[in-house]
């Protein structure tokens, strides 16, 4: 990642899963990451209703042209892109699996303005909308609203791969002083 906002957004997403593949929703605290809010959205995991914005910061609003509550999210988008950018979105969604992309748009003053995108799921809980969570952020500030974004690069963020040990080692590790062994009488 090249933008410090998304490396703190992932760096607290980070921490907040812990061990598990994603942190829960209601895990996730907005006051923690509150600078960053005016460049953080929400999206529903909804593939037929083109990922819908759940929540979406002040300042992403006024780049994409105005409130886009509830409106699609590839539709941000060229038509060249869409497609790209619905399978990401998918794969965050079904696989549990971070992205950064590489995204640039035309600015108002007809210049090419550069933003990192990064997607992070939540885990999913039965009874509640699968949704994951995202920061457009902007190497440059451009002033007014923006054409439709264009896919550069992509890549998914895997985790790291912890080394395989074998079983009788993990038990070992776990084992701590007296160990007391039912049996039979």
């Amino acid at each position: 990642m090249k933008h410090p906002s998304n490396r703190e957004l992932f760096a607290y997403w980070n921490d907040r899963r812990g061990h598990a593949k994603a942190p829960e929703r209601c895990d996730f605290e907005p006051s923690a990451v509150r600078e960053l809010l005016g460049d953080i959205f929400v999206l529903s995991c909804d593939a037929d209703s083109g990922f819908p914005f759940r929540m979406a910061g002040t300042r992403l609003c006024a780049l994409l042209g105005g409130d886009v509550k509830d409106k699609s999210f590839p539709a941000q988008f060229t038509h060249q892109s869409r497609r790209e950018i619905e399978e990401i979105a998918t794969v965050v969604c079904e696989e549990t699996l971070p992205a950064i992309a590489g995204v640039t748009a035309l600015a108002p003053d007809r210049t090419t303005a550069h933003f990192e995108l990064l997607l992070l799921p939540f885990a999913t809980r039965a009874h509640e909308p699968i949704s994951l969570t995202g920061l457009l952020a902007p190497f440059e500030a451009p002033q007014g609203a923006l054409g439709p974004l264009e896919m550069v690069s992509w890549r998914y963020i895997h985790p790291p791969v912890e080394p395989i040990v074998p079983r009788t080692l993990r038990k070992l590790a776990l084992a701590r002083g007296l160990m007391v062994y039912e049996g039979l009488r």
